[in-house]
């Protein structure tokens, strides 16, 4: 029996509110498609923030410290795509997910950026100003990992204030449920692309990592 395709969805919220909301309805637009849609709460991640040690730029594994963060990115390589989610704080991404892009980034990803071909999905969430800003700098993330950001018309950003309000932005709900739709498009497509050829190279990446003054050699990364 063929796996199921699946989306994983990063929720950088540090509340069950608006965020959590619109991923709960993005999970019912995936699974109407067929797709299986698993979110990870990063405020039930344990997460620490990048140590003293100041080594990153010439580290050849992946960091050291013993938090959560390994087992996230383990299901995001298991993942056929990924949405990244946050609101916006203090006009800028909510801290839990600023952390766990620098400490995944850094620490695991940028080794042999494992993301490369998957299929990518951003949603952002404010109550009036930075959503769009929010919303770039999570697909600029998404785009240095060599993923596949679909087009979905207007970015997803989502208005809301208070605890419910997400749901009443008609239009954000509308383009969120665009975007997962197409992203689940995107998803099959390359799916049936690699059952009929056998390969997985539609896209190939090049060289597995940009840093310089490292031998690609050298470097070997375990989540």
């Amino acid at each position: 029996m063929t796996a199921r395709l699946k989306i994983l969805a990063i929720n950088g919220s540090e509340r069950d509110g608006n965020t959590a909301d619109v991923l709960r309805h993005a999970a019912e637009t995936a699974e109407q498609r067929g797709v299986d849609f698993e979110v990870v709460d990063l405020r039930n991640t344990w997460m620490e923030r990048c140590g003293p040690c100041g080594d990153c730029n010439d580290r050849t594994i992946a960091c050291e410290l013993g938090d959560g963060v390994s087992g996230v990115v383990r299901k995001m390589i298991e993942a056929d795509g990924i949405v990244f989610a946050a609101p916006v704080h203090g006009f800028g991404t909510a801290s839990l997910m600023q952390t766990f892009i620098e400490r995944a980034g850094v620490g695991y990803l940028r080794f042999d950026r494992p993301l490369s071909n998957k299929v990518a999905g951003i949603i952002s969430v404010a109550r009036r100003y930075s959503a769009g800003e929010v919303w770039a700098q999570l697909t600029v993330n998404a785009l240095l990992n060599r993923m596949i950001v679909v087009g979905s018309g207007f970015p997803a950003t989502v208005h809301a204030l208070h605890r419910g309000d997400a749901l009443k932005d008609d239009e954000g709900i509308k383009n969120v449920t665009r975007m997962i739709d197409r992203m689940v498009d995107m998803i099959q497509l390359l799916d049936e692309h690699r059952r009929l050829t056998g390969r997985d190279d539609l896209l190939p990446s090049g060289d597995v990592n940009e840093r310089v003054g490292l031998a690609l050699n050298e470097m070997t990364v375990s989540a």
